[in-house]
């Protein structure tokens, strides 16, 4: 991962202008005005958040279409939010946030951070090779049942594949039937699959055809050879940690923006840009897109 520090974010992002003259060249590499077809004669326009032609007859502004189209909060804590969220390994809370970047209300801290989190969901990716999968309990402690099963958790499924990526889901149950299509859709033929002794993937694995070798964690075995769960097991012990000791509480309406974000930290770790870099890139995305990629993946399930 590339070193990016608060002292180059200070010098490269000082104030809304710059926010903004990033947010444009992202956006609008080469814009051509559609009046006088000039290309690239664009200019900012006064103190509006605008740049327009020198024609003066058509007028882009770099915000709209992006989560930022509507806010009213400063675009250098929005960037400085992003450089927050994209540093820290265990998460940032919406409080902490609050008292970093300066904004009025708790509420409005939580609000940035649940439209950031939105830029960091993605549809899952086909797996292939070794795929470890695993699901994990999410959910504050409560008496009766433990583990599988318990009252009151939620459940998150995961395949991992080894030396590359990650896919993560919110089911309802960890039942043959409603993880068998996260099998057909995303692993591929001749993949070998590592798993625990629930019996739920010993039947997708029969009825699938792949290779499959399991631990039997009930029986204290963890490690069998090379046959172990531990990869993404390590991914859900991180999870956890930040859940616990970050945020404390999440809703499970929001659990999957949470999971996301900690998905798409997994799946760029090793790029050479660094993670500030790929969020900010990710503002030129229209959120509608976005939201109608991952929608189409849920109905998809759903069906």
């Amino acid at each position: 991962m590339a070193s990016y520090t608060f002292h180059d974010f200070q010098r490269e992002y000082p104030t809304d202008d710059a926010c903004l003259h990033k947010l444009f060249t992202m956006r609008f590499p080469n814009p051509t005005c559609p009046r006088c077809g000039e290309v690239n004669k664009y200019h900012r326009r006064g103190a509006r958040p605008t740049y327009i032609c020198q024609c003066g007859k058509h007028e882009i502004s770099p915000k709209k279409g992006t989560i930022l189209e509507k806010s009213a909060t400063d675009l250098t804590k929005w960037f400085y939010a992003m450089f927050l969220m994209s540093q820290s390994r265990n998460g940032v809370s919406a409080l902490e946030l609050k008292r970093h970047i300066g904004v009025g209300s708790y509420q409005t801290a939580l609000r940035m951070q649940k439209q950031l989190r939105s830029m960091m969901q993605e549809a899952p990716a086909f797996l292939f090779g070794e795929v470890e999968a695993d699901e994990t309990m999410i959910g504050g402690k409560r008496k009766g049942k433990r583990g599988r099963g318990a009252a009151g958790k939620t459940v998150v499924f995961g395949q991992l594949q080894r030396k590359g990526t990650l896919n993560t889901a919110i089911v309802p149950n960890v039942k043959a039937a409603t993880l068998l299509p996260h099998f057909t859709d995303n692993i591929a033929k001749g993949t070998r699959l590592m798993t625990d002794e629930l019996s739920s993937y010993k039947k997708i694995a029969k009825f699938l055809e792949i290779d499959h070798d399991t631990v039997t964690h009930g029986a204290g075995q963890y490690v069998k050879g090379d046959v172990h769960t531990n990869t993404i097991e390590g991914f859900w012990s991180t999870l956890k940690r930040s859940l616990d000791g970050t945020h404390h509480v999440v809703s499970p309406k929001y659990l999957h923006l949470y999971v996301s974000e900690f998905q798409w930290k997994y799946n760029v770790r090793n790029s050479p840009i660094h993670m500030f870099d790929l969020l900010l890139s990710r503002l030129s995305l229209l959120p509608a897109a976005v939201a109608n990629r991952i929608g189409a993946y849920q109905s998809l399930r759903a069906a």
